[in-house]
């Protein structure tokens, strides 16, 4: 068992590996899920269509998400243990505590930085890699609702430049929202765990609370309402012809109990103080937006009859072969 001293506050030896056995579980799952809907998007042409590239979008920010789990999970389960810490091998470097010093920063972030095994560098690479992947995927959740509803509900095809132009759209955004943080607007910092990285909702101040209502109107809200607004007309529309093959109330529902409780923790660090919030209680957003990449899989691809045929092509390639001899 670990010394007190070498773990985050408020979290126990079995809790921080409990915690890093769920994110492993999302991790992979997820993975492994979207993993399968890319290869069946390679593996069968009847899936190359406009429609379904917003769907190949959002299964890549999905895995990236899943990425991100897996480092996190990682840092957690390969935590140093107290033999470590007993030698005196892990110090924390002098421009570190500096950093603490000048930038006042929580007490538990100096063991968080001992947790995390990459470095300060790699705390911002983390966290941006997981930012741009998180708002791909809510707005790319976005993309396909609107391309569903112009494909069902309009006697136009959703056209190739379209389709492109969303998925490029989607991928800047994302990109530049997440670039803000690095470059002073927000703050990427370690998680309570200490064993991964996102915003830093630490500190309430001006800077956080603007970046952060701006970009959750744009990143959250906005997506939120284009999902629900396209989904409650594609099925207003396809009900009265009894033609609805989409679960139109799923998607929505992903993206409100998948993010929606980052969006209340990061309100919240707004109203009171975080300090006052248990740490346990902090991390529970973080597991909660790891499945949604596993949810999205099973919502988009695993719930399409000709995602499923790729699928199988890719898990059994022989049989796929003599079903088309046939």
């Amino acid at each position: 068992m670990a010394e007190s001293g070498s773990l985050p506050t408020g979290f126990g030896e079995l809790e921080v590996l409990a915690v890093g056995t769920v994110l492993l579980v999302e991790a992979l799952t997820g993975l492994c899920l979207n993993s399968l809907t890319i290869l069946s998007f390679c593996k069968m042409p009847e899936l190359r269509t406009p429609t379904h590239l917003l769907v190949l979008s959002l299964a890549l920010a999905d895995s990236g998400i899943s990425l991100n789990a897996l480092v996190a999970a990682t840092a957690s389960l390969c935590r140093p243990t107290a033999d470590f810490w007993s030698t005196g091998a892990a110090q924390t470097p002098r421009a570190d505590l500096a950093d603490y010093k000048d930038e006042g920063h929580r007490p538990r972030k100096q063991a968080a930085s001992m947790s995390w095994p990459y470095g300060s560098d790699g705390c911002q690479a983390h966290g941006f890699q997981g930012f741009v992947t998180a708002l791909a995927s809510i707005c790319g959740t976005a993309a396909v609702a609107w391309g569903r509803y112009h494909h069902y509900c309009t006697r136009s095809q959703l056209a190739w430049n379209t389709a492109i132009s969303l998925v490029i759209c989607v991928w800047l955004s994302s990109a530049f929202w997440a670039a803000l943080p690095l470059l002073g607007w927000g703050r990427y910092d370690y998680e309570p765990l200490g064993t991964c990285c996102t915003l830093d909702y630490s500190r309430a101040d001006r800077n956080f609370i603007s970046f952060l209502f701006t970009m959750a109107f744009f990143n959250f809200f906005l997506p939120l309402f284009i999902t629900v607004i396209s989904y409650r007309l594609m099925e207003q529309k396809l009900r009265k012809t009894g033609h609805l093959q989409v679960n139109t109330t799923l998607p929505a529902r992903t993206l409100l109990f998948g993010w929606g409780p980052y969006a209340l923790l990061y309100l919240s660090a707004t109203i009171v103080d975080v300090s006052s919030i248990s740490p346990k209680l902090q991390m529970v957003p973080a597991l909660i937006a790891k499945t949604v990449p596993t949810i999205n899989a099973i919502s988009y691809a695993l719930g399409s009859e000709m995602v499923h045929k790729g699928i199988w092509q890719c898990l059994s390639p022989q049989r796929s072969e003599r079903d088309r001899a046939r």
